[in-house]
């Protein structure tokens, strides 16, 4: 799809957006014009596309506004600098549906959602998005190859676009599994503080993922429950319910995701107690060896004249042999007690 060139006069003079237009026996025509636009509204013979980059509001919405003439609440939310959570909204003509689009970077462990909004009318799809959409690029390309994914109507249209971004959920969550095993092995060997991080930073994706499925869970199981039979035909029903399993699915595996960041982070304290707890017991080993020895030494280190032995000629070598076989008694004894 190329981009539209809009003729002089019109809303501006670099548009922010791109369409295609198929009208049964007449093939898939590109970059209309707003008049173009308008005919094929008002005709409601064929499929219109427009997808629109919600950069600026200057051109953006007198498109949404004027041309499709879409409720002022959804356009605030296309232009809203918030992410809104996914939901459906039904406006009788058409359904507004916000949906979210993943971008993970696996080497910072940051996860970054962005909206795609769909109005879904009976004869037109409307893509709206503030940055790059994976599914939007596409979609629009399996379009420009082959027109008969136009054909079969808006509904079908929108659950290509749902389909593929509900699809770019699991890789993210395949590299988030990979990366807590990961850590998971990490914990065991060698458990540092840069590990404990990771392990926070992989809980807050896990969390974060949760966060997203659930609604958009939702959303794909109203949209298979015939919920709306004049903008979904029930011929789109079964492929929704598809979406909606692919959905259930990555749940479960985020959920899963889940359990072993929780379990590599108690795994990481049970490991660095492990390693306290060994050198607690090696400090009281050697205090308690050491305890009685200083107890000697201090002992005869005393200051008068009638201690025994203090006058013997061997009296020091004899309390050095005495401290030695205390000691190596203590470590006998704690070696037989498998102490270390």
């Amino acid at each position: 799809m190329t981009t539209l060139e809009r003729p002089r006069g019109e809303i501006g003079a670099s548009p922010p957006y791109t369409s295609c237009y198929h009208e049964p026996g007449d093939g898939v025509r590109f970059d209309l014009s707003l008049a173009e636009m308008r005919d094929a509204l008002a005709s409601e013979r064929g499929l219109l596309w427009v997808d629109l980059h919600a950069d600026g509001r200057e051109e953006g919405e007198p498109l949404l506004r004027d041309v499709f003439g879409f409720h002022q609440l959804t356009v605030d939310d296309c232009y809203n600098t918030t992410v809104d959570p996914p939901k459906i909204d039904d406006y009788d003509a058409y359904l507004f549906i916000i949906i979210h689009n993943l971008a993970y970077d696996a080497e910072r462990i940051s996860l970054r959602t962005s909206e795609l909004d769909l109005y879904v009318g009976r004869c037109y799809v409307v893509s709206v998005h503030r940055s790059p959409v994976h599914a939007v690029e596409d979609v629009r390309r399996r379009a420009e190859r082959n027109p008969l994914l136009l054909e079969r109507g808006p509904g079908f249209l929108a659950h290509a676009l749902i389909d593929v971004v509900v699809d770019d959920f699991r890789p993210v969550v395949e590299a988030v599994d990979e990366q807590v095993s990961a850590v998971e092995e990490e914990v065991l060997d060698n458990p540092t503080r840069q590990t404990l991080e990771r392990i926070l930073q992989l809980k807050r994706v896990a969390q974060r993922l949760k966060r997203t499925i659930l609604p958009q869970r939702d959303v794909m199981n109203r949209l298979s429950r015939n919920e709306y039979p004049e903008l979904i035909p029930e011929a789109a029903l079964m492929y929704f319910r598809d979406i909606y399993d692919h959905t259930v699915r990555v749940e479960e595996t985020i959920e899963s995701v889940r359990d072993l960041a929780d379990s590599a982070l108690s795994t990481y304290l049970s490991a660095v107690n492990n390693r306290l707890n060994e050198v607690m017991k090696t400090l009281a080993i050697v205090t308690v060896i050491f305890l009685p020895l200083t107890l000697i030494a201090g002992i005869y280190g005393t200051n008068f004249d009638n201690v025994p032995e203090y006058g013997l000629r061997f009296g020091y070598a004899g309390m050095l042999i005495a401290m030695g076989i205390v000691a190596g008694a203590l470590v006998l004894w704690f070696k037989w007690r498998r102490w270390f």
